[in-house]
């Protein structure tokens, strides 16, 4: 796989110009953005898969759930419906995709809706009987057809997007001047403490201009593994657990469990995975082989919600972003801009 990336290296090349002249087209309004007068806070990367989109968008909404009505709007990717969807209690992961759906069984005062064209589900949404007052667009700093009020963009700590190359060869979207655009830059999935010297040197070397704040975040794990029943996360090490994964960096889960002397055997699918009867049914074989008293099979939240909820036996591991030193600047910073606009419309 190495190989064929580099040998399709000047496709990356053709790729980053086809993607900047896109950019360009925007930035001088020969293309156009809708703006909005309602708050739209975009949530994005600059390379595919793995960011920590979801616990971030998870992050806004219980910040600012208590005091506004939120919606979430994303794409929906590889649902098998079309045009603008909004979540119901008969709506299943199929129609609005995995994401949409883990936010939907979350986060129940919370308007859930997919569209593939965002300017489109926005005029929807703000068309409802009861309109959101901010709405959150998942996955969609590329979607340049809407001028996000407050863009956010994602890069991991031991992957960040400065380091990387275009697509097919690296896993960039655009180039890294894209970040440009952003008004916020969290570089995720870091360790709890980062020293001041070196978050100056993450801030020198991604280029953060003085009009954009930088910030870093980790994961926390949920204290308990929930199924049909809970189980304390502690008490995983008394388990043989067999961990089942369809999302696209597993290392930090795989890490975690290490720290917490699990023993498992990992099953690693591919990123938003379909689980058919079949794979469950060779889930279930090989499960259904470990002789062990106490045995479990562990999976995501994301994967949970979308295939596995059912099931006995099946358990995932909540997670969630906490902001490293400065949460209440970050959150300032949020509750400024969705403040600010309310207050003017």
């Amino acid at each position: 796989m190495r190989f064929l990336r580099k040998i399709l290296y000047p496709f990356s090349l053709v790729y980053g110009e086809i993607t900047a002249f896109r950019n360009r087209l925007y930035d001088r309004g020969i293309l156009k953005s809708t703006k909005f007068d309602i708050p739209v806070i975009v949530v994005g990367n600059l390379s595919v898969g793995g960011t920590g989109k979801t616990p971030q968008v998870e992050y806004l909404v219980r910040l600012l759930q208590n005091q506004y009505r939120v919606a979430i709007l994303s794409r929906g990717y590889k649902r098998k419906t079309k045009g603008f969807v909004i979540a119901d209690d008969q709506v299943t992961s199929e129609d609005i995709g995995d994401e949409p759906m883990q936010y939907f069984k979350k986060f129940k005062g919370v308007t859930v809706a997919v569209d593939a064209d965002r300017v489109h589900g926005i005029t929807q949404l703000i068309q409802l009987e009861n309109p959101p007052d901010v709405i959150l667009l998942d996955d969609a700093f590329q979607h340049r057809k809407v001028q996000g009020g407050l863009n956010i963009l994602l890069t991991p700590y031991n992957d960040l997007y400065i380091d990387d190359v275009m697509l097919p060869t690296g896993n960039l979207r655009e180039k890294p001047s894209g970040a440009s655009r952003a008004q916020i830059i969290v570089v995720t999935k870091g360790p709890n403490e980062v020293k001041v010297d070196e978050q100056s040197e993450i801030a020198n070397k991604l280029k953060i201009k003085p009009t954009q704040a930088l910030y870093f975040s980790y994961i926390t794990y949920g204290n308990n593994v929930i199924g049909i029943t809970e189980i304390p996360t502690s008490s995983l090490q008394d388990y043989e657990v067999l961990l089942v994964t369809g999302i696209a960096k597993t290392v930090p889960l795989e890490d975690f469990l290490r720290s917490k002397n699990v023993n498992f055997t990992h099953l690693k699918y591919k990123d938003h995975h379909d689980f058919t009867h079949r794979d469950v049914a060779e889930i279930q074989e090989k499960f259904n082989k470990i002789v062990a008293a106490k045995k479990l099979i562990l999976t995501t939240e994301k994967d949970y919600v979308r295939s596995f909820a059912e099931f006995d036996n099946w358990y995932y591991l909540p997670i969630m972003t906490s902001i490293v030193d400065r949460q209440s600047d970050f959150d300032k910073s949020v509750l400024n801009y969705v403040n600010g606009l309310n207050e003017a419309s």
